[in-house]
């Protein structure tokens, strides 16, 4: 493998997506990564763990998701670029590190490649049933981004932008894989080093006591510091001021929740990230994200060989969601197709979105597989009846 001074492979290379995912967070600059082995997100922390150490990082395997999620973040306040990764029941056991990593606005990304669940499940078989765990499934209210990526390519690519976009932002970022694109093995083109756009955390410039770790400016997003270098610095998952230090009352609840979920608000149009096809006079739109959408694909294909005005819009960034978009085409079309591996999750939210008379059909799967193409198009044909 050639890799260049800073540790990036480049080239082509024929790999899985998790080990694309991996060539990804090392492109990003993440040197630090915490986690506990669980199928099928493993590989992931495999590769990292032989390929970080060339590069002066470091990975931890340590004694439970618990762990793992809490560790990332003392090294990201020590100032590295950070990951962990797990799937399923390792999610749920990391929920409260989501909420305590959104509060105290710490940038880290969390990488699931879904699996079957709930439960145990099927640990070998796919899935999209975390959507709304991730978006929901820590307490109280907080920012959110997740991206899902349906290749390789896309792994690579799509977790250097996870990491800009946490650093960015200074919230933990979802990575929204599943077991088909993680042990999927497709060609990869990973570009030099010098070509490939990485964001850097906002350090402060004040000294000393001038700091404070929770002091924003327009942009909503306080400027960070490393443990050590002189700054005073308090960080607690208790309500907090601008030093974060506990204030624990009603008005300072408002005032920080209001900067936390703003932060993520004011860049919504932004941050919405989608590919459209054939959408624009589309009687019937399809609604897809990560696999599910290579084979929404096929389907819509399928249907315009049979005369269907059909679009397909697919969801690179799934949360913050892009209602926006959903609802202008909601005053055109006559259905929207949402087929995903669960049994009906991200479909409630283009409901909420949908203010009009267009009809919304679910496509539930329960997982274990990915849907038949068919199945799809038998849908798309009788919404466009």
């Amino acid at each position: 493998m050639k890799a260049d001074p800073k540790g990036v492979l480049t080239g082509i290379h024929f790999i899985d997506g998790d080990q694309a995912a991996c060539e990804g967070a090392l492109a990003a600059g993440c040197r630090f990564a915490a986690g506990y082995p669980i199928t099928p997100s493993t590989e992931v922390v495999e590769r990292f763990a032989g390929r970080v150490p060339l590069v002066g990082g470091v990975f931890i395997q340590l004694e439970d998701e618990l762990a793992s999620s809490i560790a990332i973040q003392g090294a990201a306040w020590a100032g590295k670029k950070v990951m962990t990764v797990t799937s399923g029941p390792g999610l749920s056991l990391m929920m409260e590190h989501v909420g305590f990593a959104a509060f105290t606005e710490t940038p880290c990304v969390f990488v699931d490649v879904q699996r079957g669940g709930p439960s145990t499940g099927l640990p070998t078989a796919p899935a999209q049933a975390d959507m709304m765990q991730v978006r929901w499934g820590s307490h109280g209210d907080y920012p959110m981004i997740a991206l899902s990526p349906n290749s390789p390519q896309e792994c690579f690519d799509l977790m250097i932008e996870a990491f800009n976009l946490a650093e960015e932002y200074r919230v933990p970022v979802f990575f929204m894989m599943d077991e088909v694109v993680g042990h999927m093995i497709e060609r990869v083109e990973i570009p030099e080093a010098s070509e490939i756009e990485v964001t850097e955390r906002k350090w402060t410039d004040k000294k000393g006591k001038d700091y404070l770790p929770y002091e924003a400016d327009e942009s909503l997003v306080p400027a960070m510091t490393k443990a050590g270098d002189g700054h005073r610095i308090h960080i607690t998952g208790l309500t907090h001021d601008e030093r974060g230090y506990p204030v624990m009352n009603a008005s300072t609840q408002d005032k920080l929740l209001k900067r936390l979920l703003g932060k993520i608000e004011i860049n919504r149009d932004k941050l919405v990230d989608i590919r459209e096809d054939g959408v624009e006079g589309a009687d019937v739109v399809v609604v897809s994200f990560g696999i599910t959408s290579r084979v929404a694909g096929a389907a819509v294909e399928m249907a315009r060989a049979n005369g269907v005005k059909v679009g397909h819009l697919r969801m690179i960034i799934t949360w913050p969601f892009p209602s926006k978009r959903i609802k202008e085409l909601a005053q055109t079309v006559k259905a929207f197709i949402v087929p995903e591996l669960n049994m009906g999750q991200m479909v409630i939210e283009v409901e909420r979105a949908v203010v009009s008379d267009a009809e919304v059909i679910s496509i539930p799967h329960a997982g274990g597989t990915v849907h038949e193409p068919e199945v799809i198009l038998e849908k798309i044909m009788e919404a466009a009846r």
